[in-house]
């Protein structure tokens, strides 16, 4: 049988034929190696240069290839993190006419390492939940879309961390079942399918030694699950608000924000019934927001009080007609953040007498309007608007917040 390159991309097969493909990939010859860390699998796996790309190949028999192959593809087309599919070479033979295995061909993820080798480095235990926090959002992810990972595992899932934020991508989609649905039972098996092979790497890690002490490994399985839960349930259950009941929206991502989550981005949906709204979370490392901030905007604020001005600026944007994530004829996120800050954010700064702000830059005082705003509307159950807020805040909170600053007399 001649030699098959079954591709996506018509440029990918000439590159590939550039390749060994008849001998086994154990005896690929170092010149096209490309020597990366690999976590554990039951294929031999090889990355390799294939002109400017760098590649994974796994041998495996080819129904399986044909099969994975199919599910990254339909993963890229949901828009869940996983590695892209390039290719799935067939009819290979050794010089001896010996059949060889087909091998999948993805493309390697730049920045990326396994989980497996991110924890053989001794991570210290904070950065290791963050860790963990990134492979729960990528579970819920998949499950939201139908998809049962059916192996997931330290090994078979690539880290990336771009501009302060975590990232958890799929890597080895074999075992893998696309549904319409997940039910809760098909759910609770993938969960669990995860917190034995975790735990189970991470016991091993402790045996040679590259775990930190702190780390115990059961309970660390056991915690993606509670974590994982918690997760499902603020991100599923029922989002479809009332007209003028905006600040539920803000509630509901300060309860994110509180399990130690952010939003990546938000979808409102208009309905007869009210307004349905999407989250995508995603896990960050300190000092993120303010990083973002600083890009969008060019506004130079604290942690926390970038991390307000950005869930306002998520949830405004949302409403915006030119707002369509991913569509490259919608608006560019830099474009609307600077409609934000000259119609949103500007206007409602001023609206503060200069005399009353005292040192309060303007960051600041954006961020306690908000904060005044969300009580208030918590108080009155609907949104008040910013306009209502500002008012309350100049005649009941400045005045006596200048008085307490003022010195007194002994």
């Amino acid at each position: 049988m001649a030699l098959q390159i079954s591709a996506t991309n018509p440029e990918h097969p000439a590159l590939l034929l550039e390749l060994p493909w008849q001998l086994p990939l154990e005896q690929w010859p170092e010149e096209y190696l490309v020597p990366l860390p690999r976590g554990i699998s039951r294929h031999v796996v090889r990355y390799a240069r294939a002109g400017d790309e760098v590649i994974a190949v796994k041998e495996l028999a080819e129904r399986p290839a044909l099969r994975e192959y199919q599910l990254l593809r339909d993963l890229d087309r949901l828009a869940i993190p996983a590695v892209d599919a390039l290719a799935v070479v067939t009819g290979r033979s050794d010089t001896a006419g010996e059949a060889l295995e087909p091998v999948l061909v993805t493309r390697h993820l730049g920045g990326s390492q396994p989980y497996r080798s991110m924890f053989e480095t001794t991570l210290r235990p904070a950065t290791m939940h963050r860790l963990m926090d990134a492979l729960a959002v990528l579970l819920v992810r998949l499950h939201l879309a139908g998809f049962a990972w059916g192996d997931c595992s330290l090994s078979n899932t690539l880290f990336r961390r771009d501009a302060g934020a975590y990232a958890a991508y799929l890597v080895d989609a074999e075992t893998g079942e696309l549904h319409p649905r997940l039910s809760e039972g098909q759910r609770d098996y993938d969960l669990d399918l995860a917190r034995v092979n975790i735990s189970g790497e991470l016991l091993d890690l402790e045996a040679s030694g590259a775990l930190h002490p702190s780390v115990d490994p059961v309970e660390f399985g056991t915690e993606i699950c509670a974590r994982y839960r918690s997760l499902w349930q603020e991100l599923t259950r029922t989002s479809v608000y009332p007209a003028g009941k905006y600040h539920y929206i803000e509630r509901r991502i300060r309860r994110l924000n509180d399990l130690g989550f952010d939003v990546a981005e938000m979808q409102i949906e208009h309905a007869s019934n009210g307004d349905t709204v999407t989250f995508v979370p995603k896990v960050v490392d300190a000092g993120h927001h303010q990083r973002q901030l600083l890009r969008l905007t060019g506004l130079d604020a604290e942690e926390n009080q970038a991390r307000r001005l950005l869930n306002d600026l998520e949830s405004w944007m949302a409403t915006q007609d030119d707002y369509a994530p991913g569509d490259p004829l919608g608006a560019r996120p830099e474009v609307l953040a600077h409609r934000w800050v000259r119609e949103v954010f500007r206007p409602t700064v001023r609206a503060v007498p200069v005399e009353l702000r005292g040192a309060m830059d303007p960051a600041e005082i954006y961020h306690e309007l908000l904060e005044h705003r969300w009580f208030l509307s918590e108080r009155a159950q609907h949104d008040i608007g910013l306009d209502t807020a500002v008012e309350d805040y100049i005649v009941n909170i400045l005045p006596k917040v200048r008085a307490s600053l003022q010195p007194t007399a002994d």
